[in-house]
């Protein structure tokens, strides 16, 4: 009878060898960096808070999950079921960033400026100090977009040219390869 988890020797560290994931992060981890870049180059300002921030251009969200499944149907087959999954869970996502997190952000927007307001015309701002709600949730469509071609053009050429962490360690000569079968 087959056990429903993995049985190899590795254990946890087969995770090293999921070219998927660790690809789908690179493209996530690139996205986020692009944001320090574009801060720098377009704002001409130091700001690294953008490297752990939600929002802005690119979205990192999409990058991960077009880029893992993108992986997905290289390594599986674009037809097959778990391809179908990372495809489905990917419009949710990208539909969730550029619409109900977005939407989320500009009604923080309209709070703000009325605590705002409300403080200013009553005087009372110091009275009931209230922390600013976070504005920057979501993406425009443009940031999606842009994310979610991120993700495939990073993570594809990582899986086929270099494959995982572990395959690239093995070939370094640093671990021993992994048994096939």
């Amino acid at each position: 009878m087959a056990t429903p988890w993995p049985t190899g020797d590795l254990g946890l560290l087969g995770l090293l060898d999921n070219g998927v994931l660790w690809w789908g992060l690179a493209a996530c981890g690139l996205a986020q960096l692009s944001k320090l870049l574009i801060e720098l180059v377009v704002h001409r300002r130091w700001n690294p808070k953008v490297l752990v921030e939600t929002g802005g251009m690119p979205s990192s969200h999409s990058a991960l999950m077009t880029g893992c499944t993108a992986c997905i149907g290289w390594q599986q087959g674009f037809d097959g079921p778990l391809f179908a999954l990372g495809a489905t869970l990917c419009f949710v996502v990208l539909y969730d960033a550029s619409g109900v997190r977005r939407a989320a952000g500009l009604t923080a927007t309209q709070v703000n400026a009325l605590v705002a307001a409300q403080g200013a015309a009553t005087g009372s701002d110091a009275s009931h100090p209230t922390k600013p709600l976070k504005e920057n949730l979501g993406h425009t469509r443009l940031e999606v977009l842009v994310g979610s071609l991120m993700g495939p053009l990073v993570a594809l050429p990582g899986l086929v040219w270099v494959g995982s962490p572990w395959h690239l360690a093995s070939s370094w000569g640093l671990v021993t390869p992994l048994p096939l079968g």
